[in-house]
């Protein structure tokens, strides 16, 4: 039994790209979680993966240009993470995970998004930029985060940002700005290793309908950002979709042990 109706699971979709736009999210975390809730959550790991990468890369692009445009964002922040995120995420999205693997990984990282942004403080700083890490360090971190990235199908965003701000590397705004670019260059490096490797399974009479209602909630969210909304009120939104999901998701792992 279906449990959204197309119009409900749309209206999910643009309230998730708004949520994560307005924080320089991408949102694939959000989707896999939508859709895990669906009907689709019955497609293998692949078709999920590049469907929530190419939601990410509309997404993450409207909140880049958005942050971009404002001032928030630093190439000397982002380029050591992307040295190694962009080829370990092409080498995620390359590998075939099996099914149950691919879920556990998903149930972790969803319960790890909402924990992260539950917990999560803001440390607003006027700075625009604060103080970078040492680029071996910068390095190590996004090579772990973007073969994550493309082993699960998210942008990393969800690692990133909580990272940079734990250790003082920047501040929100900033973060926001660095999150975004960092989701869409990982999002389409995990496209491509997928690619790559045979498994283009996108479906374009799903993606166009998914990409309008992503569209909507990305450009609003966006314009919206942190002045606007509430990040508490953020978090728990997020929180709510993402232990729902996860926790549908360990109950299914569960009853396949048993």
């Amino acid at each position: 039994m279906e449990v959204f109706t197309t119009g409900v699971l749309l209206m999910a979709l643009c309230l998730v790209a708004f949520l994560y736009a307005s924080v320089g999210h991408g949102g694939a975390s959000g989707y896999l979680a939508i859709l895990s809730l669906t009907v689709y959550a019955s497609q293998d790991s692949a078709w999920l993966k590049q469907h929530a990468w190419s939601l990410n890369l509309i997404v993450a692009g409207l909140a880049f240009i958005a942050y971009k445009r404002s001032g928030y964002f630093s190439w000397k922040l982002t380029l050591p993470f992307l040295v190694t995120s962009i080829p370990a995420a092409i080498i995620g999205g390359y590998l075939k995970v099996d099914h149950s693997i691919y879920d556990t990984l998903l149930s972790l990282t969803l319960i790890f998004a909402a924990w992260r942004l539950m917990t999560i403080k803001n440390k607003d700083s006027e700075d625009i930029f604060v103080e970078p890490p040492a680029h071996y360090i910068a390095a190590i971190v996004g090579l772990i985060i973007g073969l994550l990235s493309g082993i699960i199908g998210i942008g990393g965003g969800i690692f990133l940002s909580p990272i940079i701000l734990l250790f003082g590397w920047g501040d929100v705004k900033t973060t926001a700005g660095v999150a975004a670019a960092f989701i869409w260059l990982n999002s389409a490096a995990g496209l491509i290793g997928s690619t790559i490797s045979g498994q283009l399974v996108l479906d374009v009479a799903v993606l166009l309908p998914f990409s309008m209602a992503v569209i909507v909630g990305g450009v609003f969210g966006a314009k919206v950002g942190a002045d606007v909304l509430s990040q508490q009120t953020v978090r728990r939104l997020l929180v709510s979709v993402l232990l729902l999901a996860a926790l549908k998701q360990v109950v299914e792992l569960l009853s396949t042990w048993t």
